[in-house]
Formats: C-alpha cells, structure tokens, sequence
C-alpha cells in the first residue's frame, strides 16, 4: 500500500505543484522581464538550497564532472525551459498554448530517450503517449482555435526552445545526474542558470521590476513552491522512473492549469476540456502506471552508459 502511494502520490504532486507555475507567471510577468524575472527567482532559490545544504549538512560535489553534469541540467531545464516559456508568454502567447506546445514533451523526450538511454516504451506506453497528445489538445483547443488571432512568431520560437531544452534536459538529467547529490546539485543548476539568464536580460532587457504586491506575492510562490519544491521532486522522480515515464507527467499540466483557472479566476471549462483532462489522465496512466502483475518500473531503464 505504501509503495502504491508512493507511486502515485509523488506524481500527483508533481503536476498539482508545476501547474501552478502558469499562475504565478500570469500574475508576476506584467511587473518584470522575463529573463530578469527569472534569473532573480533562480538566484533566490540557489541561495536558500545552498544554506539549506549546509545546514542538513548534505553530501557535497565529488569532482569537477559533477559540476559540470549539473551545469549543463541547469542550462537546459531552467535557463532554456522555464526561459523559453516565459519569453513566449511575454510575447503574447496564450498560456493554455505555451503548455500544449511544451506538453508535447513526453513524445519527443520518448524518441530521444530510446536512442541515448535504451529505454524502450511498449506499444501500450506509445498509445498512452498518443491519448496524452490528444487528451491535451481537446483541453486547449477550442480555446485556440476560437482565439483567431495569428500568434506572434518570437513567442511560438520561445516556446519550442523549451519544448527542445526541457526534452534534453530530461534525458541528460536521467544519463548523468543519478550520482550527483540532489540539494547542493540542484543549487548549482539554479548558479549556472541564474548566469545565462542575466546575461540575457543585460543584452535584450530593460533590467527594471515594479515591486507590486502581485509580484512579490509571485515571486515567493515561484520560488518555493516550483523552484525547490517541484524541482526536487521532479528530479527525485527522475531517479526513481523512467525519462519518458516521468515526462508523461507533464500532459496533466495543462488539464491542471485549466481547472486551477477555473478556481481561481473563474474560466469556464468546457465539457470538451473535461473529456480531454479524462483522456489524459488515461493516457498518462498507461505510461507510468505498472500493469497489474508486474511490479517492476514502466518502460525499465537499460542504461547503455
């Protein structure tokens, strides 16, 4: 039973907690740049994992290839997937279209995977994946579709540079970061990030922020609520699952996304989106739920490397 919750807890969790980050981003990215946003929410939280290391007293870096292992996850799963996103949104892509395009995640990060790391994903798994793309688009697309407004061309680039950082991001993570310590790893992906991204608010930003009580509010939610506490999971995660497993979780962001909007703004959902979150949850299932009599991982990994 423990094991069971554990299974599905840790998930459940996952998607509740990163689906919350469109929120705080409608709420925070009309008071600052996105780069400048993100780079003063990544260095917050850097710091707070940094003290929190030393005070539990966590296992430190063991040579300079860990550092370097977790630099790069820290340039491609902050700097260009929280960035990508955050530029598109900034541009004027709808929310409920910067998750679809990024939700299309769990394919490519299945392709990809099955080439570097040997995961294999069963024919029941690939269906899943497909129900998952389609669950999402039932979700958001009336909405796009009735939208009718050409999108912006900057945001949709922005948006499929997280679509590929994320992806690749993922599978590094799953080759290379199983042996890196998880809190102190985790702050220097957020040093490395937190680099690139002011680097790219100095060269294409106004470097300015309105402390609204909207932004303050914001900015502490992103930073403990996503930065440490969806990050850590989403890595804990990764070591326990597969790449493409745990990427599936990411089609219930969107279906997550709509029914916190409705919450808490008072978005209708409609009765496609509802059947769409169904489809969704069924499809991602497939992928990470074991079937009945084997206990093993979905999807076990054979690690080539």
């Amino acid at each position: 039973m423990t094991s069971r919750l554990q299974r599905v807890g840790g998930p459940a969790l996952f998607v509740l907690l990163w689906s919350t980050g469109f929120v705080g981003a409608k709420y925070g990215l009309p008071y600052a740049p996105p780069f400048l946003f993100l780079a003063l929410r990544l260095a917050i939280a850097g710091v707070l994992l940094a003290v929190l290391a030393a005070a539990l007293h966590s296992a430190r870096m063991a040579s300079r290839r860990q550092y370097g292992h977790a630099a790069v996850v820290g340039l491609l799963l902050h700097a260009g997937y929280l960035g990508g996103t955050f530029f598109g949104i900034s541009r004027g892509i709808p929310a409920g279209v910067a998750a679809v395009i990024v939700s299309l995640q769990p394919v490519l990060t299945a392709v990809v995977a099955g080439r570097v790391l040997g995961e294999r994903p069963t024919a029941r798994q690939w269906l899943g994946l497909v129900l998952g793309v389609g669950g999402v688009a039932l979700v958001v697309g009336p909405g796009v579709v009735g939208s009718g407004a050409p999108l912006p061309t900057s945001g949709v680039i922005g948006c499929l540079v997280a679509l590929v950082s994320g992806t690749i991001g993922t599978v590094y993570q799953k080759r290379h970061g199983d042996g890196i310590p998880l809190v102190w790893g985790t702050a220097v992906q957020y040093a490395a990030a937190t680099a690139a991204l002011f680097v790219a608010a100095l060269a294409t930003e106004d470097l300015s922020i309105d402390w609204t009580p909207h932004f303050v509010a914001a900015l502490v939610w992103l930073v403990l609520v996503l930065s440490i506490g969806a990050i850590l999971l989403l890595l804990l995660l990764l070591r326990r699952g597969t790449a493409a497993g745990v990427s599936s979780l990411y089609y219930l962001v969107p279906p997550a996304t709509a029914v916190e909007a409705w919450f808490l703004f008072g978005e209708r959902v409609s009765g496609l989106s509802l059947v769409g979150i169904g489809v969704t949850a069924v499809g991602v299932a497939m992928v990470v739920v074991p079937p009945g009599r084997d206990r093993r991982a979905p999807g076990r990994v054979t690690n080539r490397g």
